[in-house]
């Protein structure tokens, strides 16, 4: 009988060579597979935070300092979110073209994606209130009614019971809130910006915030009848008949006089 001139292999060997060339392919996978979800993520943001961090110096950083903690011309911006930038920016209130009792609204000077890249700058500093989504400000499923009722109890001593606005203290005052963006709605109630107090969850649900919003915008659509005729700022009943009481009698009077001195003169002569 001839000599082996190799040894026998052991049974297990082709299942030892397949796991081995299986982790290899793994290996192989794993450093060459395309990065995930979430990976893919945290480096976008990363990129939008270095984005922001720039504009923001350029920008902003005079008045609320190099990290936002604030300066004597501008407020911190740690813990004021994503929501208060976007707010903010996106009406063109910031940058701020003068100091004043109440910066303006005014042109909007950045994108959409700039603005994204600010808040999201602006968030890194510390946590606060963020961009609502869509659905939160999706009038869908609202209640008008609800709403009218909320809005009136808490906005309508400063905005009036239709959102026309009026004036405030030491040259400040409360916008229109007509044509005014249902995402920049949800963001006033959620900051506060300027004198407005801030409505967060735990005090004004989103539900409820979604309700205003719905009430708003039908008030000031451009649907909305006004059998009543002129408005005078949607004041309602009293503050209008009030208003006819005073120039109304007023205008009678003054006509009666003016008739009673020319009367008088045309019987002197």
């Amino acid at each position: 009988m001839k000599k082996l001139s190799a040894r026998r292999r052991h049974p297990l060997a082709a299942v030892v060579v397949l796991l081995l060339a299986l982790a290899a392919t793994g290996g192989l996978y794993a450093a060459f597979a395309p990065a995930s979800k979430a990976q893919a993520d945290d480096t976008a943001q990363s990129l939008a935070i270095d984005e922001g961090k720039k504009l923001y110096s350029v920008g902003c950083a005079s008045c609320h300092g190099t990290g936002g903690q604030g300066t004597t011309d501008g407020p911190s911006l740690v813990g004021v979110g994503s929501a208060a930038v976007d707010f903010q920016v996106g009406t063109g209130r910031m940058p701020a073209q003068q100091p004043g009792a109440q910066v303006p609204k005014k042109k909007v000077i950045y994108s959409q994606a700039e603005i994204d890249q600010l808040a999201a700058y602006v968030a890194s500093l510390g946590a606060g209130p963020v961009v609502p989504t869509k659905s939160q400000v999706s009038p869908e499923g609202a209640d008008i009614a609800k709403g009218g009722e909320l809005f009136r109890t808490n906005c309508a001593q400063c905005h009036n019971f239709t959102g026309q606005g009026g004036a405030l203290t030491n040259g400040k005052y409360a916008p229109s809130l007509e044509g005014v963006d249902p995402k920049h709605l949800y963001e006033a109630m959620q900051t506060g910006p300027q004198s407005m107090p801030s409505f967060p969850d735990t005090t004004m649900p989103e539900q409820q915030k979604r309700d205003i919003i719905a009430y708003v915008q039908t008030v000031n659509g451009a649907q909305t009848e006004n059998p009543g005729g002129l408005t005078l700022g949607g004041l309602g009943p009293v503050s209008e008949g009030l208003f006819a009481w005073i120039f109304g009698l007023g205008a009678l009077i003054a006509l009666a006089i003016w008739v009673a001195a020319h009367t008088a003169k045309a019987k002197k002569s």
